[in-house]
C-alpha cells in the first residue's frame, strides 16, 4: 500500500474587511424556473451582494408547520417515592418526590403526568378495574385522575387545612376512601364527589381513656377482610385498634412496646402480621388482644440461654399472603442485623421453612406482592414481587427455584452509568436497527425467568410515525449505547464498552498520575456517527479518541492499533521558539510501519519522561492494552488516537470531532487546534495550531498569545479556552465535577450565561450535584468559551467541523473536497482537501491542504455549519455505503460495486453563485453564497443569550435551523433566507444538565436529559401536535372483574363468609352530617365537569370585562350580552348534561362520567 504524502500550501484565497469590492450575488440564471419570495426584513440585514427579491429560493416551510408539545418520556423515574398496581388492569403506577406520576404496561406502554404543586407523592391508590386512580402529597392533598384518556388528567382535589396526611386506605369496589393524619385522625372521603363526610375517628376515642400519650400518626389502615365494618388501625407508638364502624367504638386493642412501621392481614380475617422498628414481625389473633401469638425476629441471632435476640434494623413493610396448595408467603424488606455494615438493602422472602435474603443494587423504597385474585378475602396465591429501588425496578419470580427476576421491557438502564451525551438520529436508513439489534442481542444476560413480564396492561398507540429512529447515549464509564426510539417507544439495541481498549488500574495506588480526570477516566466527552457508512467516532475526557468499524463477524485483534500526537500549545516567543504545534506526522509515512505498537518505529515520538525530576512529556494520559483484543459482532476498533503531555502541560481536551468515510478521515481540534488523521492507513497528516488556520492578511487573525499565566483552579471538564493542566490541578472528570455556590438567583444566572456555552458536552458531578432546582444554588463550574474577557481573547479552540465539496477560492468554477472549520471566537475558516473521492484510488493519491482564510466572523463560538445547494437542498457530505471489513473478499467485492457514489461536484460558471454555506453561532446566523462568500442573509438569533444547540434539520420536505438558547427559548429559521418560523420560551434556565443534552433532529423530533435517568421527547412539528393522541398508547382497556369468591354452602347457612357492609348509610350526609368546611378544601380538577364549567364562566367572565370596556368606549353592548347569555345557558345545558350522565353510569361503577 502506498502512503499519502501530505503537504501544506500556502493560503490561496483571504476575505477582505470591506464589502465593496465584493462580487454582486446573482443566482438568477441558476435558479431559473423557481418562483420568488419575498424576504424577510427582520432576518436579512443589507448588505452588498443581497438579491432582490425575485431572485431568492421558493421557501415552503410556514410557522403552521411549527408547534412544540412534550411527547414521551423514558427512563426511570428520578427520585421515586411510592408505588401502586391495579391486579385487574395489569397497570403500575410509581410516584416521585418532585410530584411526578409514572404509569407503565406492556412493554411500550408508559405515560407521564406531573401534579403542579411538585410535592412528594407520598401513597397511590388503583380503584381497581376503575380506570382511575387516587395520589396522597406531602403537601396534605390527594387527588382523583382519570385515566381512561391517553392523557390522564385530575378531576378532583382535597387540600387539607388543618392535618397532615400519613396514610390512605381504599378497599377493594368502595367509593369511600379513608385518610390517617399525623394527629391519629381518621377522615373519610367520597372519591366520587371528592367531599369529606362527617364520619370521623378520632384518636383519644380510639384508644385507651387510661392512656396519658398520645399514640402518634395513623401508620396503617385497612379493613378486616371478612368483614367491612371492622377497620384497623395502627398507630405509631405500638398500638393497633380493631374499630367497629357501626358501634362508632373500639372492640379490641394491641399494644406492643415497639413502634409499629405495617401490618398485613392473614385473607381469613382471623390473623394479622404487624412488623416493628426493633426487626421483630408480632402475630396477633383478633379475639386475643393480651399478647402476641407470635413474636419472631426474621434476622437476629438467637441466644442459646433463651433471652430476647438482639435488635436489629427496622423491618419497613411485610406482607402475608396465602395460597391453596401450600405454605404462605412472608414478605418483608429491612430488619437486617446491625452488624452486617456495608452490607446492601436485601428483600426477604419466608416460606414455610425457608427464608430467601434477595440483595438489592439500591436501596428499597416500597414493594408490592402481586396476587392473582383482588379480593382480600380470598386465598391470593402470590406469583411474583416488585420491588421499587431508588434507582432500579426488580420484578421477582416467585414460581421459580432460586427466585429468579423477570427481564424488564421498560429502557430503566439510562443510568446504569451517567450520560455524558446524547446525539438523535431520526429517519435513518432502516437496516440499522435490524443490524443493531442482531449484535445487541448477542449481549443480554442470562439465567431471567422464563414467564412473560406481569405487568402486561394498556394498548400500543395507533400512529402513523412509521421512519426507523434511533438514540446514542454516550456514558461516564466509557460505554456507549445504541437506542432504538422509533414510534414514540425506546429499546436498547447496543452496547459499546470502549474502556475495553484500555488497561484499568487495579488499585488507587496503581492509578496512573498522567490521568487528567480524577474519576471515570473513560467518560465519552462527544461523538461523531455517520449512520450510511456506520462509522463512530468517538472523544473522551483523557484527550483520546477511538474510530470505530461496525461488523457482524467476531474478530480478534492482536495489537490495537495506537496513534500518539503531539499538540501543543501557542506560545510567545518569549515562552518556546515554535510559535504552532508540530505540523509533521508523529508516525512514519511510510506503509512499512503504520503500526504504532511494532518495535520502536525509527520515527515515532521520543520515549516519554514521567519522574519526578523531569517533566512530563510525549505521555498519554491512558495506557492502551497490550494483549489481543477479542472483539465481539458490533463496533470494532480501528484505530486509537492520544494526545501527549507535552514539557508538562497535559493534553487539552477534545473540543469537536467529525469523519469522512469517502476520504477516510477522521479530524478533531481542542484550544490548541487540530489534527488531521487518515484512520485507513493509520498516519497523522496535519497538526496545525488554531492561529496557522488564519491566512497572514487575513484581518480576523488572533495576535499571538502572550506569555503563559497560572491556571485556576476549577473542576468540570477542561475548558478549551482556558490555560494549560497543571499535575496538581487536574480536570475534574464529568461524574467528579466541583461546585461552587452563589448567593441569588441574579448571580446563578449570570454564572450559568458566562459558564454554559461549552458545556453542553460535559457531564457533571455525581446526580445530587447535576439535579438544580429553584433552591439549590450549586452549579457545576465548566471552564467555558466566556469565563472571562482576558481568556477570551487568549485562546480560541476550534468548536465545529464540516466535510463538504465547495468552493476553495472565490473565482472556482468547480467543486472539491474541502473542511469548514469554526472556532469558539465566531471564525469559520476554510481549509481545501487536495482529493477527488474515488474509491481505493484515493490511497495512492498524495493529499495535500491549504488553508483558505476566514470566510466570515460571527459573534459568539460556531456551533454548526451545512452547505445548500442552489434549490436550498442540503449538500450532505459525501460517504460510502456499509461494508464489513471481515467479509471474504469475494462480499466485499459486491459491496463495494454497490456503495453509495458521491454526488458529482456541482459547477459554478465564472460570476455565478450555486451554493449557499449556512453558518450558526451562539449569537447569530448567516448564509453565504458559493464561491462569491458575500454574506447574503444575516440574523441576530439573541442578544441577552446565548444558543447552546443549533441543527439544521430536514421539516415537512424543507431545511431550516433548529436553535436551543440558555433563556429557554426554542426557535426555528427558514433557509435560506433567516425568516423566523417559530420562538417559545419552553425550557428554565435553571438545568445545566438540559443545557448538556439537548439536541434536534429531522422531522420535527428533539430530546434532552430531563433528570439523571429520564430523557424527555418533544417535538416542534404541527403534524406530530396533530397526531399525537393518536401515537399515544393507552392505559385502561375494558376487562371483566373477576368474581367474587364462593362462599361455600355451609359458610352461607352458618353465616361464616365475609360480612359486607353498605358504607352509604354510615358515611353519607343523612346518617353522618356534614364534615367542617375549614378542614380541607375542595378543588375541582381541569378534567372534571365542575372543571369545564369553572373555564365556561370564566371566559363569561373575560367577556363582562370586555363590555365594561367597550362601554367606556360608547359601544353596543346587545349583541355581546345576548353571546354572554347564550354561553351561560351553555355552561348550564353543559352542566345538567354531565349531572345526567354521572346518574345513569354511577351504577356501573364510574365515577366520573
Amino acid at each position: 500500500m502506498v502512503a499519502r504524502s501530505v503537504c501544506f500550501l500556502p493560503s490561496v484565497a483571504s476575505v477582505t474587511g470591506g464589502g465593496g469590492n465584493m462580487k454582486k450575488f446573482n443566482i438568477r440564471k441558476v435558479l431559473d424556473g423557481l418562483t420568488a419570495a419575498s424576504s424577510s426584513s427582520s432576518s436579512a440585514t443589507a448588505q452588498p451582494g443581497t438579491p432582490r427579491e425575485n431572485d431568492v429560493v421558493q421557501e415552503t416551510l410556514q410557522s403552521e408547520h411549527f408547534q412544540l408539545c412534550k411527547t414521551v418520556r423514558h427512563g426511570f423515574p428520578y427520585q421515586p417515592s411510592s408505588m401502586a398496581f391495579d391486579p385487574v388492569q395489569k397497570i403500575l403506577a410509581v410516584g416521585t418526590q418532585t410530584g411526578a406520576l409514572r404509569l407503565f404496561g406492556r412493554a411500550g406502554v408508559e405515560c407521564y403526568c406531573q401534579h403542579e404543586s411538585g410535592a412528594a407523592v407520598i401513597q397511590l391508590q388503583f380503584l381497581i378495574n376503575e380506570g382511575a386512580l387516587v395520589s396522597a402529597l406531602a403537601d396534605d392533598s390527594i387527588h382523583l385522575w382519570n385515566l381512561r384518556q391517553k392523557i390522564p388528567a385530575i378531576l378532583h382535589s382535597l387540600k387539607f387545612n388543618r392535618e397532615r396526611i400519613t396514610y390512605c386506605h381504599l378497599p377493594f369496589q368502595s367509593k369511600w376512601l379513608y385518610i390517617g393524619s399525623e394527629r391519629g385522625n381518621i377522615h373519610i372521603v367520597n372519591v366520587e364527589s371528592f367531599t369529606l363526610s362527617g364520619y370521623v375517628i378520632m384518636w383519644n376515642k380510639a384508644i385507651e381513656l387510661s392512656t396519658k400519650t398520645h399514640p402518634g400518626p395513623v401508620v396503617h389502615i385497612s379493613d378486616n377482610p371478612m368483614d367491612e365494618g371492622k377497620l384497623l388501625i395502627g398507630f405509631e407508638c405500638g398500638v393497633v385498634v380493631l374499630w367497629d364502624l357501626k358501634s362508632k367504638k373500639a372492640d379490641y386493642r394491641y399494644n406492643y412496646d415497639e413502634a409499629i412501621h405495617s401490618v398485613a392481614w392473614h385473607h381469613e380475617g382471623k390473623q394479622f402480621v404487624c412488623s416493628h422498628s426493633d426487626g421483630t414481625l408480632t402475630t396477633w389473633n383478633i379475639r386475643a388482644p393480651a399478647k402476641p401469638a407470635q413474636i419472631i425476629t426474621p434476622h437476629g441471632k438467637q441466644p442459646k440461654d433463651g433471652k430476647k435476640p438482639e435488635p436489629c434494623k427496622p423491618i419497613l413493610k411485610v406482607e402475608y399472603k396465602t395460597t391453596r396448595a401450600g405454605d404462605p408467603f412472608m414478605v418483608l424488606s429491612g430488619g437486617l442485623s446491625y452488624d452486617t455494615v456495608g452490607r446492601r438493602a436485601c428483600l426477604t422472602v419466608m416460606h414455610g421453612k425457608s427464608t430467601a435474603v434477595l440483595e438489592m443494587d439500591y436501596p428499597i423504597v416500597d414493594f408490592i406482592t402481586l396476587c392473582e385474585t383482588p379480593y382480600p378475602n380470598d386465598f391470593q396465591e402470590p406469583y411474583a414481587v416488585v420491588v421499587l429501588l431508588e434507582k432500579d425496578l426488580v420484578v421477582i419470580d416467585l414460581g421459580q427455584i432460586g427466585y429468579p427476576i423477570f427481564e424488564s421491557p421498560y429502557p430503566l438502564s439510562i443510568h446504569e452509568s451517567p450520560v455524558t451525551c446524547c446525539e438523535y438520529f431520526a429517519d435513518c436508513p432502516s437496516e440499522l436497527i435490524p443490524a443493531l439489534y442482531s449484535v445487541g442481542s448477542r449481549q443480554k444476560r442470562q439465567g431471567y425467568s422464563k414467564k412473560e413480564w406481569p405487568i402486561s396492561g394498556g394498548n400500543w398507540g395507533q400512529g402513523t410515525q412509521t421512519y426507523p429512529e434511533i438514540i446514542i447515549t454516550g456514558h461516564a464509564d466509557g460505554s456507549i449505547k445504541f437506542w432504538d426510539a422509533s414510534a414514540l417507544m425506546l429499546q436498547v439495541l447496543y452496547k459499546l464498552k470502549t474502556a475495553k481498549v484500555f488497561e484499568r488500574a487495579r488499585g488507587k495506588e496503581e492509578k496512573p498520575s498522567t490521568d487528567i480526570v480524577d474519576e471515570d477516566p473513560f467518560a465519552i466527552q462527544t461523538l461523531f456517527w455517520c449512520p450510511e457508512s456506520r462509522m463512530l467516532c468517538v472523544a473522551g475526557v483523557s484527550a483520546h479518541v477511538i474510530i470505530y468499524r461496525f461488523s457482524k463477524q467476531e474478530a480478534t485483534t492482536e495489537v490495537v492499533q495506537l496513534l500518539e500526537v503531539r499538540m501543543q500549545c501557542e506560545f510567545s516567543e518569549a515562552d518556546s521558539p515554535d510559535p504552532g504545534g508540530e505540523q509533521t506526522p508523529t508516525l512514519p509515512t511510510s506503509a512499512a510501519s503504520s503500526s504504532p505498537q511494532e518495535a520502536e518505529p525509527p520515527n515515532q515520538l521520543t520515549a516519554g519522561v514521567n519522574s519526578s525530576e523531569g517533566a512530563r512529556d510525549n505521555i498519554p494520559c491512558l495506557q492502551v492494552r497490550s494483549s489481543p483484543l477479542k472483539q465481539s459482532p458490533g463496533y470494532q476498533v480501528e484505530l486509537v488516537v492520544q494526545l501527549v503531555w507535552v514539557s508538562g502541560e497535559p493534553p487539552q481536551q477534545i473540543t469537536s470531532l467529525a469523519v469522512n468515510s469517502s476520504f477516510g478521515l477522521v479530524v478533531f481540534g481542542n484550544s490548541n487546534g487540530l489534527a488531521v488523521v487518515d484512520y485507513v492507513q493509520k498516519t497523522l497528516l496535519l497538526n496545525l495550531g488554531t492561529s496557522e488556520l488564519y491566512s497572514p492578511s487575513d484581518p480576523c487573525q488572533r495576535q499571538p498569545r502572550s506569555p503563559r499565566k497560572p491556571r485556576q483552579p476549577s473542576g468540570g471538564f477542561c475548558d478549551s479556552n482556558d490555560g494549560s493542566n497543571n499535575s496538581e490541578d487536574r480536570c475534574k472528570s464529568p461524574t467528579s465535577g466541583s461546585t461552587s455556590p452563589y448567593n441569588s438567583d441574579d448571580e446563578r444566572k449570570q454564572n450559568f450565561i458566562e459558564k454554559a456555552k461549552m458545556s453542553r458536552k460535559i457531564s457533571s458531578s455525581g446526580e445530587q450535584k447535576l439535579d438544580l432546582d429553584g433552591k439549590d444554588n450549586a452549579f457545576t463550574r465548566s471552564r467555558s468559551s466566556s469565563v472571562t474577557s482576558i481568556d477570551r481573547e487568549s485562546r480560541e479552540a476550534i468548536s465545529s467541523f464540516y466535510f463538504c465539496e465547495s468552493f476553495p477560492r472565490k473565482s472556482g468554477s468547480l467543486a472539491s473536497p474541502c473542511l469548514l472549520v469554526g472556532t469558539t471566537q465566531g471564525s469559520v475558516m476554510m481549509v481545501a482537501l487536495s482529493l477527488q473521492p474515488g474509491g481505493d484510488q484515493k490511497l495512492q493519491q498524495p493529499l495535500n491542504f491549504a488553508s483558505c482564510g476566514t470566510l466570515v466572523q460571527l459573534k459568539g463560538g460556531i456551533l454548526t455549519m451545512a452547505l445548500l445547494d442552489a434549490a436550498g437542498t442540503m449538500l450532505p457530505p459525501s460517504c460510502e455505503a456499509w461494508y464489513d471489513p471481515n467479509a471474504s473478499d469475494e462480499e466485499k467485492e459486491k459491496e463495494k460495486t454497490r456503495r453509495r457514489r458521491p454526488a458529482t461536484p456541482p459547477s459554478s460558471q465564472e460570476g455565478q453563485d450555486s451554493q449557499f454555506a449556512v453558518l450558526c453561532s451562539e449569537k447569530q446566523a448567516n448564509v453565504l453564497a458559493m464561491p462569491s462568500q458575500t454574506s447574503i442573509y444575516k440574523h441576530n438569533i439573541t442578544e441577552t443569550s446565548f444558543v447552546l444547540r443549533a441543527d439544521v434539520v430536514q421539516m415537512a420536505g424543507a431545511y431550516c435551523i433548529a436553535c436551543f438558547c440558555a433563556n429557554g427559548h426554542i426557535m426555528t429559521l427558514s433557509l435560506p433566507s433567516l425568516r423566523p418560523l417559530l420562538d417559545i420560551n419552553y425550557l428554565p434556565l435553571t438545568d445545566m444538565r438540559i443545557a448538556r443534552t439537548f439536541c434536534f433532529s429531522n422531522l420535527g423530533q428533539a430530546l434532552y436529559l430531563t433528570s439523571p435517568t429520564e430523557i424527555q421527547r418533544i417535538t416542534y412539528s404541527q403534524e406530530t401536535c396533530d397526531n399525537l393522541q393518536e401515537m399515544l398508547s393507552e392505559l385502561f382497556t375494558p376487562v371483566e372483574t373477576p368474581e367474587a369468591p364462593n362462599r361455600g354452602f355451609f359458610k352461607g347457612l352458618f353465616g361464616g363468609g365475609a360480612q359486607s357492609l353498605d358504607r352509604e348509610d354510615l358515611f353519607g350526609e343523612t346518617a353522618a352530617g356534614k364534615a367542617s368546611r375549614s378542614l380541607a378544601q375542595h378543588i375541582p380538577g381541569p378534567g372534571s365537569m365542575e372543571g369545564m364549567k369553572g373555564a365556561a364562566s370564566g371566559v363569561v367572565g373575560d367577556l363582562a370585562r370586555a363590555r365594561v370596556a367597550l362601554d367606556e368606549r360608547g359601544q353596543k353592548l346587545g349583541e355581546l350580552e345576548e353571546r354572554t347569555a347564550a354561553m351561560m345557558a351553555s355552561a348550564e345545558s353543559f352542566s345538567k348534561h354531565a349531572h345526567d350522565m354521572m346518574v345513569k353510569y354511577k351504577d356501573k361503577k364510574w365515577y366520573q362520567l
